[in-house]
């Protein structure tokens, strides 16, 4: 079975610049997740998908391929995981004749993941590929969106208005709503086909449970002083 592993670290990060190369533990924070990949007891094509030369380098020094830099235009702030995605197997297909049977995605903004939790979930969805589009690490989270608002027009709006046939779900005692899980970023394991559908997730979503002290995510200073 062919794996891929995709690690998308554009260049042009605002909340800490150049975090993706920013030294943790003394390696760049983009190297810990080639790492964790090559350390898997799965072998996977290891491709680190993004805009710039330098990024390429310290990627290819820690053993990943960069066999193409990302265009600019799927580059910038607003750039969807699905169109890195979708430009890298195109580009796979096209030039190396390659297409792997799913995808498994790594963040890597994600250093303190552990290897047991990439074997396990690369281990269930092979399990479960096909009665499943793809899986998803989440944890409990004790936030309820049926209780949460935006504003628009300096007016308060309910995301949910009712649960269950109940109205104003966001007046109602939380212990009525069903447990809430968040996704976290840790690992992502997706069909390749369900690219040809423009998702990378699908409707059948296979949940993988993690502590919520298990994930740092990094987009902030504050997230790297606590990492």
């Amino acid at each position: 079975m062919d794996i891929l592993c995709i690690i998308p670290a554009r260049s042009g990060s605002k909340g800490l610049p150049n975090k993706n190369i920013k030294l943790l533990d003394n390696i760049p924070l983009l190297a810990h997740s080639i790492i964790q990949a090559k350390k898997s007891k799965y072998k996977m094509k290891i491709i680190v998908s993004t805009d710039s030369e330098e990024y390429a380098k310290i990627a290819k020094k820690y053993g990943a391929e960069v066999p193409f830099l990302r265009p600019i235009y799927i580059s910038d702030d607003l750039s969807t995981d699905l169109e890195c995605f979708q430009h890298c197997i195109s580009y796979l297909k096209k030039n190396e004749d390659y297409y792997p049977d799913f995808i498994v995605h790594l963040r890597p903004t994600q250093p303190k993941r552990k290897i047991e939790d990439i074997n396990n979930s690369i281990n269930i969805f092979i399990n479960n590929r096909n009665n499943y589009d793809s899986l998803r690490s989440v944890y409990e989270t004790p936030k309820n969106p049926y209780k949460m608002y935006f504003i628009e027009n300096n007016k308060l709006i309910p995301y949910f208005y009712n649960f269950n046939n109940i109205n104003e779900s966001y007046n109602q005692p939380r212990q009525i709503f069903p447990t809430n899980y968040i996704h976290n970023g840790y690992i992502d394991i997706f069909n390749t086909n369900l690219l040809n559908n423009n998702t990378i997730s699908g409707n059948n979503i296979y949940p993988y449970i993690m502590n919520k002290n298990d994930n740092i995510d990094i987009d902030s200073i504050e997230d790297w002083y606590k990492c």
